[in-house]
Protein backbone atom coordinates (compact mmCIF):
# COMPACT_ATOMS: atom_id res chain seq x y z
CA UNK A 1 0.00 0.00 0.00
CA UNK A 2 1.19 3.48 -0.78
CA UNK A 3 0.15 6.38 1.44
CA UNK A 4 -1.30 9.10 -0.80
CA UNK A 5 0.62 12.38 -0.82
CA UNK A 6 -2.41 14.32 0.41
CA UNK A 7 -2.64 12.08 3.48
CA UNK A 8 1.09 12.44 4.17
CA UNK A 9 0.89 16.22 3.83
CA UNK A 10 -2.33 16.41 5.83
CA UNK A 11 -0.86 14.42 8.70
CA UNK A 12 2.30 16.54 8.68
CA UNK A 13 0.17 19.71 8.85
CA UNK A 14 -1.89 18.36 11.75
CA UNK A 15 1.24 17.31 13.62
CA UNK A 16 2.68 20.79 13.06
CA UNK A 17 -0.49 22.33 14.52
CA UNK A 18 -0.40 19.91 17.47
CA UNK A 19 3.24 20.80 18.13
CA UNK A 20 2.18 24.44 18.52
CA UNK A 21 -1.09 23.75 20.34
CA UNK A 22 -1.94 26.63 22.64
CA UNK A 23 0.21 29.09 20.69
CA UNK A 24 -1.24 31.49 18.19
CA UNK A 25 -2.92 30.26 14.99
CA UNK A 26 -0.37 28.98 12.48
CA UNK A 27 -0.53 30.26 8.92
CA UNK A 28 -0.48 27.91 5.96
CA UNK A 29 2.74 29.52 4.70
CA UNK A 30 4.50 28.67 7.98
CA UNK A 31 3.36 25.05 7.91
CA UNK A 32 4.30 24.74 4.24
CA UNK A 33 7.80 26.12 4.86
CA UNK A 34 8.47 23.97 7.93
CA UNK A 35 7.14 20.79 6.37
CA UNK A 36 8.32 21.32 2.76
CA UNK A 37 4.79 21.16 1.37
CA UNK A 38 3.72 23.24 -1.65
CA UNK A 39 1.65 26.05 -0.14
CA UNK A 40 -1.13 26.06 -2.76
CA UNK A 41 -1.65 22.32 -2.32
CA UNK A 42 -1.57 22.61 1.47
CA UNK A 43 -4.16 25.37 1.31
CA UNK A 44 -6.54 22.95 -0.43
CA UNK A 45 -5.89 20.28 2.21
CA UNK A 46 -6.47 22.75 5.03
CA UNK A 47 -9.83 23.65 3.48
CA UNK A 48 -10.81 19.97 3.52
CA UNK A 49 -9.57 19.48 7.09
CA UNK A 50 -11.59 22.54 8.12
CA UNK A 51 -14.69 21.32 6.29
CA UNK A 52 -14.56 18.01 8.18
CA UNK A 53 -14.02 19.67 11.55
CA UNK A 54 -10.43 18.69 12.27
CA UNK A 55 -9.13 22.27 12.26
CA UNK A 56 -10.48 25.77 12.77
CA UNK A 57 -9.34 28.50 10.43
CA UNK A 58 -9.37 32.27 10.61
CA UNK A 59 -8.53 34.65 7.78
CA UNK A 60 -6.54 37.84 8.01
CA UNK A 61 -3.11 39.00 9.13
CA UNK A 62 -3.47 37.45 12.58
CA UNK A 63 -5.31 34.45 11.20
CA UNK A 64 -4.21 30.91 10.62
CA UNK A 65 -5.17 27.43 11.70
CA UNK A 66 -5.55 25.60 14.99
CA UNK A 67 -6.75 22.12 15.81
CA UNK A 68 -10.50 21.92 16.37
CA UNK A 69 -10.06 18.88 18.63
CA UNK A 70 -7.54 17.69 21.12
CA UNK A 71 -4.69 16.02 19.17
CA UNK A 72 -5.23 12.82 21.15
CA UNK A 73 -8.77 12.69 19.71
CA UNK A 74 -7.59 12.78 16.08
CA UNK A 75 -6.31 9.45 14.83
CA UNK A 76 -4.74 8.58 11.51
CA UNK A 77 -7.78 6.56 10.48
CA UNK A 78 -9.87 9.74 10.70
CA UNK A 79 -7.33 11.69 8.67
CA UNK A 80 -7.12 8.97 6.03
CA UNK A 81 -10.91 8.77 5.75
CA UNK A 82 -11.19 12.58 5.55
CA UNK A 83 -8.56 13.09 2.87
CA UNK A 84 -8.72 9.85 0.90
CA UNK A 85 -12.01 8.18 1.75
CA UNK A 86 -12.29 4.56 2.74
CA UNK A 87 -10.54 2.92 -0.18
CA UNK A 88 -10.03 -0.82 0.31
CA UNK A 89 -6.80 -2.56 -0.67
CA UNK A 90 -8.73 -4.62 -3.20
CA UNK A 91 -12.23 -4.02 -4.53
CA UNK A 92 -13.51 -7.49 -3.66
CA UNK A 93 -13.38 -6.61 0.05
CA UNK A 94 -16.26 -4.19 -0.50
CA UNK A 95 -18.05 -5.86 -3.40
CA UNK A 96 -17.29 -9.60 -3.34
CA UNK A 97 -20.11 -10.35 -5.79
CA UNK A 98 -18.30 -8.36 -8.50
CA UNK A 99 -15.58 -11.02 -8.70
CA UNK A 100 -16.45 -14.49 -9.96
CA UNK A 101 -13.52 -15.94 -7.99
CA UNK A 102 -14.49 -14.38 -4.67
CA UNK A 103 -15.89 -17.56 -3.08
CA UNK A 104 -12.74 -19.57 -3.82
CA UNK A 105 -10.12 -16.83 -3.71
CA UNK A 106 -7.11 -17.75 -1.56
CA UNK A 107 -5.98 -14.12 -1.37
CA UNK A 108 -9.14 -12.45 -0.16
CA UNK A 109 -8.80 -13.44 3.50
CA UNK A 110 -5.14 -12.36 3.52
CA UNK A 111 -6.00 -8.91 2.12
CA UNK A 112 -8.86 -8.62 4.62
CA UNK A 113 -6.43 -9.38 7.48
CA UNK A 114 -3.96 -6.81 6.15
CA UNK A 115 -6.73 -4.23 5.84
CA UNK A 116 -7.99 -4.92 9.39
CA UNK A 117 -4.48 -4.71 10.88
CA UNK A 118 -3.81 -1.47 9.04
CA UNK A 119 -7.08 0.08 10.21
CA UNK A 120 -6.36 -1.00 13.79
CA UNK A 121 -2.93 0.66 13.68
CA UNK A 122 -4.26 3.85 12.07
CA UNK A 123 -7.05 4.08 14.65
CA UNK A 124 -4.61 3.55 17.51
CA UNK A 125 -2.14 6.21 16.34
CA UNK A 126 -3.10 9.78 17.17
CA UNK A 127 -1.80 13.14 16.06
CA UNK A 128 -0.69 13.62 19.68
CA UNK A 129 1.44 10.47 19.43
CA UNK A 130 3.11 11.76 16.28
CA UNK A 131 3.62 15.27 17.68
CA UNK A 132 5.31 13.76 20.72
CA UNK A 133 7.59 11.64 18.51
CA UNK A 134 8.40 14.56 16.23
CA UNK A 135 9.23 16.90 19.10
CA UNK A 136 11.30 14.21 20.78
CA UNK A 137 13.26 13.47 17.59
CA UNK A 138 13.79 17.19 16.99
CA UNK A 139 15.10 17.61 20.54
CA UNK A 140 12.30 20.00 21.49
CA UNK A 141 11.32 18.11 24.59
CA UNK A 142 8.06 16.49 25.42
CA UNK A 143 4.62 17.27 24.07
CA UNK A 144 2.03 17.68 26.78
CA UNK A 145 -1.06 15.55 26.19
Amino acid sequence: MKVPMKVDYGVRALVELASHQGDRPIQTSEIAARQSIPEAYLDQLMTTLHKFGLIRSRRGPSGGHILAKDPSDINLGMVMATLEGNTPLVDCLVEPDECSLSDTCAQRDVWKSVEDAMQDLLSATTVADLAYRQNHLAGRGMYQI
